[in-house]
């Protein structure tokens, strides 16, 4: 499995628009700043975990685990 760009791209634009143009709509308030950096800060958070998921299944560490009787119908079916 290679990395596609499509889900990277509409990613990066989703939590890019999330953490810079929401903040935006924070109401004026005593709080205004800590909630924009919430929010942006949950933004690229949330990113970076979606990034690293979607890494990490490019090239996993562990493949199935499968027994012979599993392999051995795979391979009859599949041939």
């Amino acid at each position: 499995m290679g990395a596609s760009a499509t889900p990277v791209t509409l990613f990066t634009l989703f939590w890019l628009a999330v953490g810079a143009v929401a903040p935006w709509f924070v109401p004026k308030g005593n709080n205004r700043g800590l909630i924009q950096t919430m929010i942006a800060t949950t933004a690229a958070l949330c990113y970076t975990f979606w990034l690293c998921a979607y890494m990490s299944q490019m090239n996993p560490l562990i493949g199935p685990l499968l027994n012979n009787k599993t392999v051995i119908i795979m391979r009859h079916e599949w041939m």
